[in-house]
């Protein structure tokens, strides 16, 4: 898997496993995550918010436009198809792969933005997942392409102020892919 593969049918597949998940819900959403900064609702929050703004980056616009967190939100699973579906039309132009696009980590053609927004659905994703009780790995094959790629451009040295991710977490053992992505981008089970 390379930065030169269209990453649209990848991210499709991974919004798909992250509406699968919200389908699942506990009536209380105020359930901590790995991702400490987020409980679960203001997680759904982030993860529409993340679609919305490759959305607006495939469009040209400007990314901090868009909120981090959507709220308000009573139905998160048509709420994450109905962004899904209008960041779809957009990305829809293979020219839009290869045009660059200003994301909030710099300037990278489409194709790297979406790889980008890929990660943050699997790992968010996994975040999830794992805060819900529920299955915590996407497709397999699809979790390796990302962690391939992830490993590619996400560096493991200097996190922190300039590569906006914690320090890697080293896999537990018997980790599968989504889990050994999500703790390259430095995310792990909260102990306890």
């Amino acid at each position: 898997m390379t930065t030169t593969t269209d990453p649209r049918p990848l991210y499709d597949r991974a919004l798909t496993w992250v509406r699968s998940l919200a389908t699942g819900l506990p009536a209380e959403l105020s359930a901590p995550t790995p991702c400490a900064e987020f409980d679960v609702r203001t997680l759904l929050g982030h993860l529409v918010a993340t679609v919305d703004r490759a959305r607006v980056v495939g469009e040209g616009g400007d990314v901090f436009s868009c909120p981090l967190v959507v709220t308000g939100v009573e139905d998160w699973p048509g709420a994450l198809a109905g962004a899904a579906e209008k960041m779809q039309a957009v990305w829809q132009d293979d020219a839009v792969l290869d045009r660059e696009v200003t994301v909030p980590w710099g300037k990278v053609s489409g194709r790297a933005a979406l790889w980008g927004y890929l990660n943050e659905a699997l790992v968010h994703g996994w975040d999830l997942a794992v805060a819900i009780g529920a299955d915590e790995e996407a497709d397999p094959e699809l979790a390796e392409a990302a962690l391939t790629v992830a490993k590619q451009f996400i560096p493991a040295e200097h996190r922190g102020d300039q590569i906006p991710f914690a320090p890697v977490v080293a896999p537990r053992p018997g980790a599968g892919p989504t889990e050994r992505l999500a703790n390259w981008s430095g995310h792990h089970r909260q102990a306890g």
